[in-house]
């Protein structure tokens, strides 16, 4: 059997496999390891086997991962998200369907201290969900917010997303970060006109909240200095060179943990328990990284990134063409697995294809940073959806996902946008 026909098989055992519900890295290192075995030889695999989890685990580009987490986890317990939610809410939430934009605004501004959407959706979905009830809001305009503002947590820096896409291509973590700045905000600007036209149209769909005055408006903004404070720390330091990505996560972190020190929201007990779950985080986030490096070994020795990328430059279609493609094989994958799973499975795969048609390789990351975040709340998966249905239980899931649609739209307008101006997201980064 040829090496091609070897990954092939491979590749649909691997998808058995997670049909059957094995977990994405236990089933990729499998598969993998079998594989090699095949090709290779059993002494080659082991020692492959061998020696990839600790080359992974001590590696110091990986180490970002656990410290944006933690960064996280020290955020959501100094009560930033809760900070920005209220005075967001004080400047739009008189407006027809301000609560609703005043959610996404917060969602985008936890993501730019949080990078994940998943951590961004289900602390959002506490905060707000609540609020918009007592002001009779459609369950599916507030629910769908809060799903489809989640997912700018994977999008705005900094982003876990581009943290792993940059490490499975190579390419400047720092220039994915500054990429995903301006695409994020566009994206926000997008979810927020969605809910004006949603309310323009129904009116009943968002009514307005209690108004405030011009001081108490400016006073809110001092709910703000935590989260800008990190930011600017953060990504300013990347952007001027002062820190790299590794060193801007570890200054995040202890940032974010003097925050919640100075405003005494941080206990022993809370403590313990952000890193515990920082921990089980990056334990997950690792085994996946770890069972797709083995895979992409497997792929690499049965040379199939290779042989689709000359397969692909060899078609006659325009390259735009096979770009939609690509993007349409992504949002049917994300109907069904994870998006840290399908970025890892497909990069080594698609990314040669990529090159091979001369696309930028940072606007190409941001690109399919978008199309996983509608993976995120598109069904039957939809990780986000079913993250917001612990934070609203008495709201049906398909109310949930029939008030998702339009933000879909949203960012499927997004995409269109980026592809016909890729400077959107190339701007910042050409100055760095």
């Amino acid at each position: 059997m040829s090496p091609e026909m070897t990954g092939i098989i491979g590749i649909l055992i691997m998808f058995l496999l997670l049909a059957l519900r094995m977990y994405i890295g236990i089933a990729m290192s499998i598969v993998g390891f079998l594989g090699m075995w095949y090709l290779i030889g059993l002494h080659s695999a082991m020692g492959i086997l061998g020696i990839t989890p600790l080359a992974e685990g001590s590696s110091y580009t990986l180490s970002v991962i656990p410290l944006f987490v933690l960064m996280g986890q020290f955020a959501f317990v100094s009560g930033i998200s809760t900070d920005i939610y209220k005075t967001v809410y004080t400047w739009m939430g008189h407006l027809k369907g301000g609560l609703a934009m005043a959610t996404i605004l917060a969602c985008a501004g936890f993501a730019a201290i949080c990078g994940s959407s998943l951590a961004t959706g289900a602390t959002m979905g506490m905060t707000a969900i609540p609020e918009m009830k007592k002001y009779q809001y459609d369950n599916r305009l507030s629910t769908g917010c809060v799903a489809a503002g989640g997912t700018l947590g994977i999008l705005i820096p900094p982003s876990i997303g581009f943290i792993i896409y940059g490490l499975l291509t190579e390419v400047s973590i720092g220039k994915l970060f500054m990429a995903g700045f301006i695409p994020g905000i566009l994206l926000a600007l997008l979810f927020i006109a969605t809910v004006f036209i949603l309310c323009s149209i129904n009116p009943k769909m968002g009514p307005r909240g209690q108004n405030t005055s011009f001081g108490m408006k400016m006073k809110s903004l001092s709910g703000t200095w935590g989260m800008l404070l990190l930011f600017i720390i953060v990504m300013g330091g990347i952007y001027m060179g002062v820190f790299t990505p590794n060193e801007a996560a570890g200054v995040g972190a202890f940032g974010a943990l003097l925050i919640s020190v100075l405003k005494r929201k941080m206990t022993w007990k809370k403590l313990v328990e952000c890193l515990m779950d920082s921990g089980r985080t990056t334990a997950m986030i690792f085994l996946i990284i770890i069972g797709a490096n083995i895979f992409s070994t497997f792929l690499g020795l049965a040379r199939l990134p290779m042989g689709l990328a000359d397969f692909v430059a060899g078609l006659a279609l325009p390259e735009i063409v096979i770009l939609y493609a690509i993007i349409i094989v992504f949002i049917l994958l994300g109907c069904v697995m994870d998006c840290y799973a399908i970025m890892i499975l497909t990069v080594p795969i698609i990314f040669p294809v990529i090159e091979a048609m001369q696309f930028d390789p940072i606007w190409f990351g941001v690109l399919m940073v978008i199309v996983l975040e509608m993976g995120l709340i598109t069904p039957p998966v939809g990780l986000n959806v079913f993250v917001l249905k612990s934070a609203a239980p008495d709201v049906p899931i398909t109310t949930i996902f029939r008030g998702i649609w339009p933000f879909l739209i949203s960012a499927v307008v997004a995409i269109a946008l980026l592809t016909l101006f890729p400077q959107i997201a190339l701007f910042l980064p050409s100055y760095m």
